[in-house]
């Protein structure tokens, strides 16, 4: 996986985390920079380990389905990709408060990264080298978060639903990306 296409990855796990920390801005009468930072690392640091944690899953089964496993990959981010891009025409607005307690941070954090996990188990398959690859995941993710909360502040919650639609179809794209390559249609 290349440079761009890890960086491009990110951006399309990270749109979750995003659209959360949006309404997290939304919720603060006042732009706290410190609840933002602390709101990247939560969402940062869950988007760095789940992958980790799925490339070791991945790499228990892998050996099992390694004929199939550009399918798994594809199959893996078209779900993730189709449901996000399924809550983002839901039209439901998430709600979110200012609080930055552990229990809910955790619970928002994991929330938001389960489609990491997923990914983590095409690693396996793709053979990526992890630690660079989650370190972009998290770092890409810590950014965006605190850029969401500073949008979500600044400009109400109009980009929500753009940044879960794009999103998903960043994952989509990069399946489809992964099988056509495999099959031979595709040479990048």
């Amino acid at each position: 996986m290349s440079t761009a296409e890890l960086f491009i990855l990110a951006v399309g796990l990270s749109m979750d985390a995003f659209a959360v920390a949006v309404c997290k801005g939304l919720s603060m009468p006042k732009m706290n920079w410190g609840h933002g930072i602390v709101i990247g690392l939560y969402f940062g640091l869950f988007q760095a380990l789940m992958p980790v944690a799925g490339y070791l899953l991945g790499m228990g089964f892998r050996g099992m389905i390694e004929s199939v496993d550009h399918w798994v990959a594809f199959l893996l981010l078209a779900m993730i990709g189709l449901n996000m891009i399924k809550e983002a025409r839901s039209g439901e607005e998430a709600s979110a408060t200012a609080s930055i307690r552990f229990k809910e941070m955790v619970v928002l954090a994991i929330a938001t990264s389960i489609d990491a996990l997923a990914v983590g188990v095409t690693f396996a398959f793709l053979q990526v080298d992890v630690l660079p690859a989650v370190c972009s995941i998290g770092a890409v993710t810590f950014l965006l978060s605190c850029l969401g909360v500073k949008a979500g502040n600044l400009f109400g919650s109009r980009f929500r639903g753009t940044a879960e639609l794009a999103g998903g179809m960043i994952l989509i794209l990069i399946g489809l990306k992964i099988l056509l390559e495999h099959l031979g249609i595709l040479h990048l």
